[in-house]
């Protein structure tokens, strides 16, 4: 396998950049990423959209189809610098996978937000890295491929924002079971059509979500078609 190490080593050189771009650019839910409480939003496939979600706010984020993987951050409102972060999460819920009544650590060792509601039968992930543009180059993509990584910077640069850096996301329906030689697999999600968690914000929050773009390995159902999302914000 080789690889483009210039490319690499040079693309981008700040963590906030992207590697290219697509609808996610042009498709905030508004200049600020203020929702209308109660309204349902798209995640359209392939790409991703920030949200603003105030404390005490919950978010709903809907599976509609069942089989699509939704890479989630959260960062503090008020400072980027703190978000939600699963190498802190891990450690306080002594798991890899929250459930409900969990909540979910920022990189501060406080809660930002708290799983309080989730129909799914609760197979989410916590321990692979967003996709981004170099995934898909050792998975042998040749030019520029819609990626989680590249969805989270642009629906930040949509509102205003810049995400200071792509922290590790919570997968939403992510199946990566791990096994007693501490192996993993890349497995279809096991959620059905309209399947949603719910998310309290414990701080104000900027909320983005990523339509997961894998087309290659079956993460996004066995036909490897990834297809959009819907959310609600809620007080």
């Amino acid at each position: 396998m080789s690889f483009d190490h210039a490319r690499i080593a040079t693309m981008p050189q700040l963590n906030s950049k992207p590697c290219g771009s697509n609808h996610t650019l042009e498709d905030p839910i508004s200049a600020d990423g203020t929702p209308v409480i109660g309204e349902r939003y798209h995640v359209a496939a392939r790409g991703g959209r920030a949200v603003r979600v105030k404390a005490g706010q919950t978010i709903r984020i809907i599976n509609t189809h069942g089989t699509q993987v939704c890479d989630t951050w959260a960062f503090n409102q008020d400072n980027l610098n703190e978000f939600m972060s699963w190498e802190h999460g891990r450690a306080w819920i002594d798991g890899l996978i929250p459930k409900v009544g969990d909540p979910l650590m920022s990189n501060r060792r406080r809660p930002i937000m708290t799983l309080t509601a989730d129909t799914s039968p609760g197979i989410h992930d916590t321990l692979m890295a967003a996709c981004d543009l170099y995934r898909y180059m050792t998975l042998g993509v040749e030019g520029y491929h819609d990626n989680c990584a590249d969805n989270l910077r642009l629906a930040m640069q949509a509102i205003g924002l810049e995400a200071p850096e792509v922290p590790q996301p919570l997968n939403l329906w992510m199946n990566i079971p791990v096994d007693d030689q501490m192996k993993i697999q890349w497995c279809a999600p096991v959620s059905r059509p309209g399947d949603y968690v719910d998310l309290r914000a414990e701080m104000d929050c900027i909320v983005a979500m990523s339509a997961c773009p894998q087309d290659i390995i079956p993460i996004n159902g066995d036909d490897c078609k990834p297809v959009e999302l819907h959310f609600e914000v809620h007080d």
